[in-house]
């Protein structure tokens, strides 16, 4: 029973990360397919981490760099797949602090580019 328990917790914390994983890739510009899978995530963001600029005397991380750290971590989670779910998630849930920490140095930067 207390197995079934965490498992279906895993299993729905997985699924929100992958939609929030979704959103991020989508908000990137990424076309995201309907049910993406991990794999597909990584390879938008990493398109996005290519696309990105980095804004000149931003915050010690660059914008490519926590993307590319993202994609880091989903390409690790893509591996493990289901063996080690509590593991998979960790991975996950670092992707999606990753991007958005990326995000919110790109929110900035837009914010100044508009009122120009």
């Amino acid at each position: 029973m207390i197995n079934r328990d965490i498992s279906s917790r895993l299993a729905a914390g997985h699924g929100r990360r992958v939609t929030q994983l979704g959103d991020a890739a989508a908000r990137w510009g990424g076309q995201v397919p309907e049910d993406p899978g991990i794999t597909e995530l990584a390879d938008l963001l990493e398109a996005a981490a290519t696309n990105a600029l980095d804004r000149p005397g931003g915050p010690g991380h660059t914008t490519r760099a926590l993307l590319a750290g993202a994609v880091e971590d989903l390409r690790a989670a893509a591996r493990l797949g289901g063996l080690l779910p509590a593991v998979t998630l960790w991975h996950l849930q670092r992707a999606i602090d990753q991007e958005h920490t990326a995000h919110q140095q790109t929110v900035p930067a837009q914010r100044q580019e508009h009122r120009r």
